[in-house]
């Protein structure tokens, strides 16, 4: 683990960097904010399709992780930073596809990595979710404590899953620099997810009986983060998330939505429903226990690390979220009006 309060290595004076998922906006951000650095001669962005926007002096390349053709990439083009971005973190299609894309791209990518002599950090974004949500867990999670209850469904598990693969990578490349960042739930104007989807509904519903105590990062300061995990040298895991605590109940309050208490089988039933028939998102298994028994984590080791503090509070990042929001959820009303109709025959 790192040492807290060190000095930072300096970086080299040459640096390729190679950013994974560029075609999201957490990947796009990110490429867009390393190629503003004159000391970077380039930033390589890889995805299985194209930017909706142009990255400026960023290469793109088309690639699929899950292939061996990325390594052929980090040789050819001497890569010393990998900041892997490319991890599907909301349900999007069959469960096998995606954890395909998430622990297979990653393997490969890791095992890219493995090779390159020229690749000297690693910086790998994984989640809160590792932690897992459950009733035995601890007030706050610390960098070293184990879940309570582990993941056992969706990305979750997945993220759960690349850590460990990314451990046995720095047992067979001791000399690779390595930076593991839990994200709590992003918020911000620019992030759909999840959670946002939960937000947008014309009536939330409430696990009935429960009031998660909940953290959000606002996404410039995930890109901050990001940025300086890949041009300073920080190796080490670390929870990243924005000052503070809300109750589900006042998030929701302060974003001025409508709630319904309902019982958790009947929240994920209407899920589910809404996900079949009304284009909804549906509420994953940890999604719903996270809405249930909520999770916090302790940030002191990066404040430590990189003495800085992300800008926006975990209050902050909800605010800022909802001021760039319509009034009113994006789901039909009437189709939740038909929906819990349903449910309460």
């Amino acid at each position: 683990m790192p040492r807290r309060g060190r000095t930072v290595t300096a970086r080299p004076s040459a640096r390729v960097v190679l950013v994974t998922g560029v075609a999201r906006s957490l990947g796009a951000r990110v490429a867009t904010a390393l190629q503003a650095d004159p000391e970077i001669e380039r930033v390589i962005g890889v995805d299985t399709v194209a930017p909706p926007v142009t990255l400026g002096r960023t290469e793109f390349v088309r690639v699929d992780l899950r292939t061996p053709a990325i390594a052929g990439i980090i040789a050819a083009a001497r890569v010393d930073t990998v900041v892997h971005l490319n991890l599907v973190t909301a349900p999007s299609g069959p469960r096998a596809t995606i954890k395909e894309l998430n622990v297979i791209g990653t393997m490969q990518l890791l095992a890219a990595c493995q090779r390159a002599e020229s690749t000297r950090r690693l910086v790998v974004r994984s989640s809160a979710a590792v932690y897992g949500s459950s009733p035995r867990d601890p007030a706050v999670f610390a960098e070293d404590d184990e879940p309570a209850r582990p993941p056992r469904h969706g990305f979750a598990k997945d993220a759960a899953e690349i850590e460990g693969y990314v451990r046995g990578l720095q047992r067979r490349r001791s000399d690779l620099s390595v930076s593991v960042l839990r994200f709590a739930n992003f918020l911000g104007p620019g992030v759909d997810s999840p959670f946002t989807r939960y937000l947008a509904l014309p009536v939330v519903p409430t696990v009935l009986g429960f009031d998660p105590r909940l953290q959000f990062l606002h996404e410039d300061d995930g890109v901050e983060v990001l940025r300086r995990m890949a041009v300073e040298d920080h190796p080490g895991c670390y929870n990243v998330a924005g000052d503070g605590v809300l109750l589900l109940s006042q998030a929701l309050r302060r974003a001025h939505r409508p709630t319904v208490p309902m019982p958790a089988p009947s929240i994920s039933v209407l899920g589910d429903m809404g996900r079949r028939f009304g284009g909804m998102s549906g509420f994953s298994p940890e999604l719903l226990r996270w809405l249930t028994y909520g999770r916090v984590m302790d940030t002191s080791r990066l404040a430590d690390e990189l003495a800085w503090r992300p800008e926006y509070t975990t209050e902050a990042a909800l605010a800022d979220f909802a001021a760039a929001r319509p009034p009113g959820g994006t789901a039909p009303l009437d189709l939740f009006d038909r929906l819990t109709a349903t449910l309460g025959r």
